[in-house]
């Protein structure tokens, strides 16, 4: 969208929140970049020039404007709808990989060489990955700068950087202000004070969002121990690549409350990219819902209650195995065979608040499980085991830079696998935004109800003209039913 000048100047003229991480608006005068929705008097048409990244505004020598704090928008919804490797590099690079694994790391999960990757990332973001982890790093820093009482010495190797130099001079190109600075500034303007070892945070979205189905649907399937719906609060444990966390997200009118505890803050740019896919916050509602308004027999879905997200999931590999759990059994007895194989096999963790007790183990973990001491049919059994083998040995991988198509034919080829499980691992593991499931129950009752096609051919064929959000569509769908997913906990 950055190139089409004149569609830029009317966004940033309406002060079109809409546009937020869709592009970013640079001053030539100030040498300042905004987004779009920044409350400050628009510049002269000639002064602007537009971006489509804050890195690329950055490597330009633009710095963050202290208003609108653009390095904080949410991010292009572009990413989460594509799977070609400049947006699966981006969910990578969100991921934090290329600080954990270099550019060579980051083109070795893509399947390409680095200079591949880094004329791909240029050509389209007018940004290398090293840029863009960069600028990453640079938000992450702010925000330990500003929420914690963290030394800045382990405030810089936090957040990625590798020296404190390093760390000092960047904080001031991107912000203009000295990490002191930034952190006296935060402590004039915060009302109560912090809770210790606690990080304290906003996720941005774009509104509308309905936090009904989204909430609903992990509180309702949430495993004993792991997850839990507490005074108003999603809660879970999160296993990371240096430790684990706890974190709390609280839906509210303009963002959602984020508290995470982590046990080595290295964590943050993980946990909080692992909490932005989980809730689906980088979608454009807006586009999905007047696509899918266009059908006649959805129109009254999302006009009674626009802006559904996908509710997905942390780990890829966590929510394959709870998928095969939940085959042809009820949303309690998914819980419960979860609930027992967490109790077996997760790792136990400390909770200050008490709810909590394991992190889900993980594949390598549940490769030594005795499958006669499931509580599954045979058959079952089969299919998990075949499949934790294979997430544990890395023939199969499932998350953010996974082909889409790919894992769908690897997935499809193990024991126990229909269209239903692995469709629903697309849409909510792998986060396919065209995922569709229309051999669902609550899906086929919702097509009778609407007077849509109920059998999963003719359905499939008129879900054609809602591509590529067909996974939204079964959001609505769902809502048919009174099922505790579509409400949030009392």
């Amino acid at each position: 969208m950055y190139t089409d000048t004149e569609r830029c100047v009317r966004a940033v003229r309406s002060k079109d929140a809409r546009f937020d991480g869709w592009f970013f608006t640079a001053v030539l005068t100030t040498r300042i970049y905004c987004r779009p929705s920044c409350p400050v008097v628009p510049p002269k048409v000639e002064n602007m020039t537009f971006y489509p990244s804050a890195a690329a505004c950055q490597q330009a020598g633009f710095r963050a404007c202290k208003r609108c704090r653009p390095d904080t928008s949410p991010g292009s919804p572009e990413w989460n709808a594509r799977a070609d490797s400049v947006a699966r590099a981006m969910r990578l690079i969100g991921d934090g990989v290329v600080d954990r694994e270099g550019v060579p790391g980051l083109a070795a999960r893509l399947g390409y060489s680095a200079r591949q990757i880094e004329r791909q990332l240029l050509a389209e973001l007018g940004a290398g990955p090293l840029a863009l982890a960069r600028a990453q790093r640079a938000q992450t820093a702010r925000l330990l700068i500003e929420t914690t009482e963290l030394p800045m010495a382990d405030v810089a190797f936090a957040a990625g950087f590798s020296s404190v130099r390093t760390f000092n001079d960047t904080v001031r190109e991107v912000f203009a202000l000295a990490p002191g600075e930034l952190r006296t500034r935060a402590a004039r303007s915060v009302r109560s004070p912090a809770t210790p070892g606690v990080i304290a945070l906003r996720l941005p979205y774009r509104a509308p969002l309905n936090p009904s189905n989204l909430f609903g649907h992990l509180a309702a399937t949430g495993i004993p121990g792991v997850e839990e719906w507490r005074d108003g609060a999603y809660r879970r444990t999160l296993t990371l690549p240096y430790g684990h966390g706890i974190v709390a997200l609280t839906p509210h009118p303009d963002h959602i409350a984020c508290r995470l505890l982590l046990t080595d803050p290295r964590d943050l740019t993980r946990a909080i990219s692992r909490c932005r896919w989980l809730l689906d916050l980088d979608a454009d509602p807006v586009a999905v819902d007047d696509q899918l308004r266009a059908d006649p027999l959805l129109a009254p879905l999302i006009d009674k209650a626009p802006g559904r997200r996908v509710p997905r999931t942390v780990d890829g590999a966590e929510f394959a195995v709870r998928a095969v759990l939940g085959q042809q059994v009820s949303t309690a007895a998914a819980r419960t065979h979860a609930a027992r194989l967490v109790t077996a096999h997760g790792v136990p963790v400390d909770d200050p608040e008490g709810g909590l007790t394991h992190l889900f183990p993980t594949p390598e973990a549940l490769a030594c499980l005795d499958p006669e001491q499931l509580a599954l049919p045979r058959s079952r059994r089969t299919t998990l085991t075949t499949l934790v083998g294979a997430l544990a040995d890395g023939s199969l991988r499932l998350g953010t830079d996974s082909d889409w198509e790919k894992a769908r034919a690897e997935l499809i080829a193990l024991p126990g696998f229909g269209p239903w499980t692995v469709e629903v691992i697309a849409m909510r593991a792998l986060g396919d935004p065209d995922a569709f499931l229309p051999t669902d129950l609550g899906i086929r009752r919702a097509a009778q109800e609407l007077g849509l096609p109920s059998t999963p051919a003719a359905l499939t064929a008129r879900a054609a003209a809602w591509r590529p959000w067909r996974a939204y569509a079964v959001q609505y769908l769902w809502t048919v039913d009174d099922h505790p997913i579509n409400h949030l906990p009392v």
